[in-house]
């Protein structure tokens, strides 16, 4: 079981992530399913819905999908790269000139999903057979030290963020 992250390995930003876990969970299995939950949620939404943007500067449904891969990817990639040991300061990404910089509009729902969900299976393979001493490394991101357990609470928190969003803001019911 992944220990849970002392407030000293991540930057406060990311504490509202990390607080969204549930104590005592199985990492790796709230880990595991948050894709399903997500293609669950959002298995009624038509491609139409998912392309609206619910106000001007809000993010569609899609783009909060395609914003989940590209987040996945980056912290995953932190994660991996500081599970090996690789000390070299990370660079940052800014969420919006992500989405900005791509049309998530255009593709399907379905297949941003799927998209997701391989990736986050692909991850949790890779980080299922950590050890307690490859999670507990430090490095650097965005300037600020954090921890290989960090990253991935701040992954499924961040999910987990987004998933309350889309029930809470986007109406989203599954």
């Amino acid at each position: 079981m992944i220990q849970r992250p002392g407030s000293d390995e991540y930057a406060a930003f990311y504490a509202g992530y990390i607080g969204r876990v549930p104590g005592g969970a199985n990492l790796m299995d709230l880990l595991a399913g948050q894709a399903g939950e997500l293609r669950e949620l959002l298995d009624s939404t038509s491609e139409a819905h998912a392309s609206t943007r619910p106000a001007p500067k809000e993010w569609s449904i899609k783009e909060v999908v395609g914003h989940l891969c590209d987040t996945e990817r980056v912290f995953a990639y932190r994660a991996l790269r500081i599970a090996r040991a690789d000390q070299t300061p990370l660079a940052g990404f800014d969420q919006d000139e992500y989405v900005g910089a791509t049309n998530f509009n255009n593709r399907p729902l379905a297949e941003l999903i799927e998209e997701f969900r391989f990736q986050r299976q692909a991850n949790v393979l890779c980080f299922k057979a950590l050890t307690d001493s490859e999670t507990a490394r430090l490095g650097t991101a965005s300037g600020n030290p954090v921890s290989v357990r960090a990253l991935l609470y701040m992954l499924a928190g961040h999910v987990i963020h987004h998933i309350v969003s889309l029930k809470t803001d986007y109406k989203i019911r599954g």
